[in-house]
């Protein structure tokens, strides 16, 4: 009896670690990640991947390249390979490096598969569990190529320019390098210009706060991350900026500061009326005009990614009828409360005043993206003009526009008024590129329209260029 039991204890016991066993043969291996590369690897490419399990107890962690049959080691738990190992959790480990043509001289251009494997201690370590994952992927080695095509590149201290050029390949984003501030290019079919696929249009600016030495040139990224630049002619033209000293007085402040404090969000907890005291109502102004400011600046340069790839106007842009300019563009201010220094900034457009609640029109055709209050422009309205090009219309009265309208040259969008930070009923007027402040100008005259612009959209389609 004894015997028995005693086997078929043994019977049970050989059959739960049997069983054991095989559960162990089928446990789940490590949760791989393959983060980056995407879809390409370039000339410099980053490799990141994540790898959990419980504990983070790995035996084996590898990452390589396969490419034509030969394999290019990335990671091993043995040889790091100078990648760089980091703990995000208890149970999850992340790695990173990057790899060039120094790192893995032997890739060519072409096909790739990026492959990751983990094994895992299941079963008291008498068993492993493992898993793979792989990721297809295109290497190119090729940086693209930029042509200047357009000549007689003049640009104005604080405005702006146009340049006609060829970039390969086609899928490389392509523009214009100003310092460190980038303007993209389009397609030039989009400017009416037909025939080419690689032949794209930019325009640029060398704003009123960049220096006149500051370094221009053509840039091309491809989806792999391959950059290349070039040079092209242009010639800098100095532009004097005006000064002014701005009076800011109690009757100004009980006028502006509470509109615009209920009207603005990001001033939600602050509260003011005509009651408040001058001296909290000139913090609040000191508020508005240097923080707000910031922001509602912010928020029109974020329009810039709504601008169509086309140009959607013609012929030179319209002032305000019958106005008189009254403020410049980039004009230093400096306000004075009681005589006293109390606030310094830059005039981004022009001031333009006519009569009182007079009709405003918009300055070319467009499609309006914007049409609300925002701040220190009270009532304001944005158009887009395509490929980067946008005009804005502040301190209105009423608006007669909705976002996503189209709208004609000549068209009213609004009335003038003095909403936001106005000091009388006058519009504020800016052009705007890739949403930074340029002169307008520029914009207001046939003839630089014609020879800065027109002229280099001709010449590239090989059409004689008389005026």
């Amino acid at each position: 009896m004894v015997r028995a039991v005693l086997g078929l204890t043994a019977g049970l016991a050989l059959g739960a670690a049997v069983a054991a066993w095989i559960s162990a043969g089928q446990a789940i291996g490590p949760v791989l990640d393959i983060v980056r590369p995407g879809e390409f690897i370039g000339r410099a490419a980053s490799f990141v991947a994540t790898a959990e399990t419980p504990g983070a107890q790995f035996l084996t962690l590898t990452a390589h390249i396969e490419q034509e049959g030969t394999v290019y080691p990335l990671f091993s738990l043995d040889d790091p390979a100078g990648a760089a190992l980091e703990q995000e959790t208890d149970d999850r480990l992340r790695i990173s490096r990057t790899l060039d043509r120094e790192s893995h001289p032997d890739l060519v251009e072409g096909p790739a598969r990026v492959v990751v494997t983990a094994t895992r201690p299941v079963l008291f370590g008498l068993r492993e569990s493992g898993s793979e994952t792989a990721t297809d992927v295109t290497v190119r080695l090729t940086p693209p190529r930029l042509t200047p095509l357009s000549t007689l590149h003049y640009v104005t201290h604080g405005g702006a320019e146009l340049v006609v050029y060829r970039v390969t390949p086609e899928d490389a984003g392509s523009g214009v390098r100003v310092g460190g501030r980038e303007y993209p290019g389009y397609p030039a079919a989009g400017a009416g210009i037909e025939g080419r696929d690689d032949l794209r249009v930019a325009y640029f600016a060398l704003l009123h706060d960049q220096d006149l030495d500051t370094r221009i040139q053509l840039y091309a990224r491809d989806p792999a991350g391959n950059e290349a630049t070039a040079d092209f002619a242009h010639r800098i033209f100095e532009r004097q900026f005006r000064r002014s000293r701005i009076p800011v007085g109690d009757g100004f402040l009980r006028r502006v500061v509470p509109a615009i404090v209920a009207e603005s969000p990001e001033l939600a907890g602050e509260a003011a009326d005509s009651s408040t005291a001058p001296a909290e109502l000139l913090q609040l102004y000191l508020l508005i005009n240097g923080q707000l400011r910031e922001s509602n600046r912010a928020a029109i340069a974020s329009l810039a990614a709504e601008t169509a790839p086309r140009q959607l106007w013609s012929g030179p842009f319209r002032q305000l009828a019958n106005s008189q300019v009254e403020s410049g563009f980039a004009d230093h201010r400096t306000y004075l409360y009681d005589g006293n220094e109390i606030d310094q900034q830059v005039h981004l457009g022009f001031d333009l005043a006519s009569t009182a609640n007079a009709p405003v029109r918009a300055s070319n055709a467009g499609t309006v993206i914007f049409a609300e209050y925002l701040g220190i422009f009270g009532r304001c309205v944005v158009i887009d003009h395509g490929m980067g090009l946008q005009s804005l219309y502040a301190h209105l009265s009423s608006i007669d526009v909705t976002p996503g309208m189209p709208v004609d040259r000549g068209q009213q969008i609004g009335l003038s008024g003095q909403t936001g930070l106005a000091g009388g009923d006058h519009l504020h007027f800016a052009m705007l590129l890739q949403g930074r402040p340029v002169t307008p100008m520029e914009w207001w005259d046939e003839h630089w329209i014609e020879d800065r612009l027109l002229r280099k959209l001709r010449e590239a389609t090989g059409t004689p260029t008389s005026r």
